[in-house]
């Protein structure tokens, strides 16, 4: 008894240390303040129409015409029924924003390695090191908080692997699925997908351990638990995955029946993203050594070097203020790797890759070679478009795998698991019975081997020219002369960054060295990696994000100031549409204020996408016409924006007289071109071939109006002496929205590649568009049984482990 409270205490002041050391690093959320995270400044933009709704009538409308001409919230924060583990979820991250997953972080991992029996003393050491990986940082930096969950929970999923296949089959069972739908719930379902790569790594190496060892029963029986296991964590997340699959389909995730490019020459058919589009964001070969040298190539897009740079030198030589030089070497971009734009490298830690190269060398068994292997896999595919042959590979037979973009974020498979390695290195150096000889053999390999790859970078660096993508436009705006300087300071921190990794290995090697002599304790040692190990991390982490980067909570629960231009827009009273030119299709400014055809999202609709990139980027007016823009944002001459009316828009609603039939996706958007959009419509017979008759006498005097406005509720009243076909300025979302007249529910259609149509007959008639997803009863259904299922596993356990207790209390 008196070792469990013992142990309890233990635990309790890890909690404490870990909420200290989150809220240390991000302190100015004690002031109240938030950091700015430009991703997240975004969502606001696009889920305000949904948050209004959902303030104002306290239930969810799962549909915004704020974004995109309309759109499912699915993927905009939607709350489904009886969604229990995202309270459970907002419970363990009570911490302000970010620190909360920076504790999501620390705590997932130190978890994991106590389940892998590591002293708690050592499990500190490796969440910190986890936590405070510099790429986790910065997406907690630029708002990838989705990502960032996602991330903190799939330790926790791998604690779980790791208790069953130690035979504790209860609690590996609870844990699995507990973890599981709370990764789930994080919606990020691109970490996921990575991290079952690595649990196909981690199933590799027990199956090759069973059949060494010969215990295949043993290993059949945790597959077949684990299977259970996340099994019953995909059913408590039923609504969010089933409403996730339905809108991924209908995105520029699915697959598109367009055969034709928009100048006309062949599409490639694929049933996801664009090859180029999926590896855009891919890691260069040699810029994958930033994992142990943070600057080597340049670090990011936006450094600050102050006034130590060649650029601050140069420019005050010429005589420019040394206010003007430090506020243009505030932002160098120093980034000169292979990827469009990259915040921060993805450091480890020099001493975690020194720890972990010690960790392959006294490390033995199954634990490190799927540590190991999960790391090469992670390394080669971060790699992208520069290994072609295995990206390809994965892209043509990996399910699933053409779905994602930026397959540089695998590395974060490779931020789990090194440190994990660096952690059972120390575990085995802290072995009594392991020979003192070869423990000093283990570190004198590492060091030659880190000395190696500092000497071969230091060669290598007269073969780079440290010549950036952006570089020529860079050059056409300040000339040679600054762009020079700047390319002599990417070259200054390759060097001083070298060096400094260095050092921080070699004080580490030290350290281990006095304590394998005997010259100092296991507790001082694991005190000096630890206060090192924070130096490095922090210090790198804090270059990129720090108190800088935090704002008063206003700017970011209001982060777009309304302007004149969207006064002059919200005095006009009626339901239409505003186009951002500089916007287009990546940014949500817009949609804060008012209903736009733009949006900021990595999924958008495909159909809207098509359009925009047929029609709407040529400056096709009839499109935008039919999609009620009534206000383009222009500037005038001293370059202020302007709402300029659109008087041809066609508005909410209209009667068409004829119905244009075309056989395939690719007839109907190139249609598009010279429709005359108030009179006719296209529609495709292949998907709606019962639609008759194609052409109807039109009214003059026929009216239908818009009556009614929200966003999952739209009502009209149609006046018309005869029956006519109404075209409806709508997104056409076949799963979900039903049409009814005066109550009767009716079929509808789709036009215009994008658009809503009915038939209306002729006379007097209300007209209502309602949002009504099955998806979210079904899964609503599914979601309640299974966490009700999942809180009997929880509580058996519970009851099971207290038997047991009792009883060894009792012996």
């Amino acid at each position: 008894m008196k070792i469990g409270i013992k142990a309890l205490f233990v635990h309790f002041f890890v909690l404490v240390l870990f909420i200290i050391a989150s809220l240390a690093y991000f302190h100015p959320v004690l002031q109240g303040k938030k950091i700015f995270q430009s991703d997240i400044a975004q969502y606001t933009g696009m889920a305000k129409e949904q948050a209004d709704f959902r303030n104002t009538n306290g239930k969810e409308p799962y549909w915004t015409n704020s974004a995109f001409g309309g759109m499912p919230t699915y993927q905009l924060g939607a709350n489904y029924p009886h969604n229990y583990v995202k309270q459970l979820d907002r419970l363990i991250r009570f911490l302000p924003r970010p620190a909360d997953y920076l504790f999501l972080y620390f705590i997932g991992f130190y978890i994991l390695l106590c389940c892998m029996k590591v002293d708690y003393r050592l499990a500190v050491i490796g969440a910190l090191a986890f936590g405070f990986s510099t790429y986790l940082i910065i997406i907690l930096g630029v708002g990838h908080n989705a990502k960032a969950h996602a991330i903190g929970y799939l330790p926790l999923i791998l604690a779980g692997i790791v208790l069953t296949f130690r035979k504790k089959y209860i609690w590996g069972f609870i844990l699995t699925a507990l973890a599981m739908a709370l990764e789930i719930s994080a919606n990020h379902y691109q970490m996921t997908y990575y991290f079952m790569l690595l649990v196909l790594v981690v199933g590799i190496a027990y199956l090759i351990d069973a059949i060494i060892n010969k215990t295949l029963k043993n290993f059949f029986i945790s597959v077949g638990i684990l299977v259970g296991a996340v099994f019953l964590g995909i059913l408590v997340n039923a609504t969010s995955l089933m409403a996730t699959k339905e809108y991924a389909d209908w995105s520029t995730r699915g697959k598109t029946e367009l055969t034709i490019n928009p100048d006309g020459s062949p599409k490639a058919s694929t049933s996801g993203l664009d090859k180029e589009y999926i590896t855009q964001y891919s890691y260069g070969i040699a810029e994958s050594m930033n994992l142990f040298v943070p600057r080597l190539f340049g670090g990011s897009n936006s450094e600050n070097l102050g006034t130590e740079s060649n650029a601050y030198t140069y420019l005050t030589n010429q005589g420019l203020s040394r206010s003007k030089a430090l506020e243009f070497t505030s932002g160098l971009p120093l980034y000169w790797g292979d990827q469009p734009i990259v915040a921060a490298p993805a450091y480890i830690g020099a001493i975690v890759f020194f720890l972990f190269i010690l960790g392959i060398i006294l490390v033995k068994g199954r634990v490190k070679w799927w540590l190991v292997g999960g790391t090469i896999m992670a390394l080669l595919l971060s790699w992208g478009k520069n290994f072609g042959l295995l990206t390809d590979f994965m892209i043509e037979f990996f399910p699933l795998y053409d779905k994602f973009r930026a397959v540089s974020s695998i590395q974060v498979i490779l931020e789990l698991c090194a440190p994990i390695m660096a952690i059972m290195a120390l575990v085995e150096l802290f072995k009594p019975s392991l020979e003192k000889s070869r423990k000093l053999n283990a570190l004198k390999i590492s060091v030659l081997v880190v000395l190696g790859f500092v000497i071969l970078l230091f060669l290598l660096k007269g073969t780079f020219d440290f010549v950036g993508q952006s570089d020529d436009t860079y050059r056409k705006y300040f000339g040679d002369e600054i762009m020079t300087m700047i390319q002599l300071d990417r070259e200054s921190v390759y060097i001083s960054d070298l060096i400094r990794s260095l050092v921080y290995v070699l004080l580490a090697a030290v350290a281990i060295w006095l304590y394998i002599k005997e010259r100092i304790k296991e507790n001082i040692l694991t005190l000096a990696l630890g206060l090192l190990l924070l130096f490095d991390l922090v210090g790198i982490g804090l270059r990129y994000v720090n108190e800088d980067d935090f704002v008063r909570a206003r700017q970011m629960e209001e982060p777009f100031q309304e302007t004149a231009m969207d006064k002059q827009i919200a005095k006009d009273p009626g339901v239409f549409r505003v186009y951002d030119p500089s916007e287009g299709l990546n940014g949500a400014r817009t949609s804060y204020f008012h209903q736009s055809i733009g949006g900021y999202h990595a999924a958008k609709p495909a159909a809207l996408q098509d359009l925009f990139d047929f029609h709407v980027y040529m400056n096709n007016m009839r499109v935008l016409n039919m999609l009620n823009v009534k206000y383009v944002v222009q500037q005038d001459e001293e370059g202020r924006d302007y709402p300029a009316l659109n008087p041809y828009a066609n508005g909410n609603a209209w009667f068409v007289n004829t119905l244009l039939p075309v056989k395939n996706a690719n007839q109907e958007i190139q249609a598009l071109d010279s429709l005359d959009v108030m009179n006719e419509a296209v529609i495709n017979t292949n998907d709606f071939p019962n639609i008759t008759p194609l052409s109807f006498q039109k009214d003059s005097t026929a009216t239908i109006k818009l009556t009614n406005y929200s966003p999952n509720h739209l009502t009209y009243r149609s006046i018309n002496g005869q029956e006519a076909v109404a075209v409806f300025s709508e997104m056409y979302y076949a799963n979900g929205w039903n049409a009814y007249i005066d109550g009767i529910k009716i079929p509808h259609f789709k036009v215009n590649y994008i658009l809503r149509a009915m038939k209306v007959p002729a006379g007097n008639h209300k007209i209502e568009f309602k949002f009504e997803p099955e998806v979210i009863e079904t899964g609503g259904t599914i979601t309640l049984a299974s966490t009700l299922l999942l809180g009997l596993f929880i509580l058996g356990g519970i009851g099971f482990s207290l038997r047991n207790f009792r009883k060894k209390e009792e012996s």
